[in-house]
């Protein structure tokens, strides 16, 4: 016997109550150009090989390029960072790299400057699920900085309170 779908809202109060950091995701689409946005659905899947996984909306752009790219990267944003969260979740998507720093790398890899880590991945597999897609990248490196993580809570940012 299955049992009915929670109800929407009460499913956003639900995973609400959990906590994440908040990522920014970056690749290229098929023309060369970058593209960004905002993430809290990093999950560590696997130490051998090494796993990410992320979840997109079939209706973002950010799709499209990762099912076109085989590279993306994950770029964990620090406490002060709110302002480069909402710009990478606002739409338009147009314009989301204006005035932002980030760096290539010699594979093609967009990196955003001054973030708590990065972590490059190659894409490894896909699952649809519903109106998300699960992409699972091996990660190929990264860097780490010093710092305190953004966190989103309960519809809102926060930061880290340390004892």
């Amino acid at each position: 016997m299955s049992r009915a779908d929670a109800d929407p809202a009460l499913f956003r109060q639900l995973l609400g109550r959990f906590a994440t950091g908040v990522t920014v995701l970056t690749t290229r689409d098929q023309h060369g150009r970058p593209v960004g946005m905002t993430a809290s659905s990093l999950a560590s899947v696997s130490l051998q090989p090494p796993l990410v996984s992320v979840c997109v909306d079939v209706s973002a752009d950010m799709h499209r390029a990762l099912a076109w790219s085989g590279d993306f990267v994950v770029n964990i944003l620090r406490k002060d960072q709110e302002l480069l969260s909402r710009r990478f979740a606002a739409n338009p998507a147009e314009g989301r790299f204006d005035t932002v720093p980030w760096r290539e790398t010699a594979d093609g890899l967009i990196i955003l400057e001054d973030v708590l880590a990065h972590i490059e991945c190659e894409r490894f597999a896909d699952f649809p699920l519903g109106d998300h897609t699960l992409f699972v990248g091996r990660v190929t490196g990264g860097a780490t900085a010093e710092g305190d993580p953004l966190l989103y809570f309960r519809g809102g940012y926060g930061m880290l309170v340390r004892p």
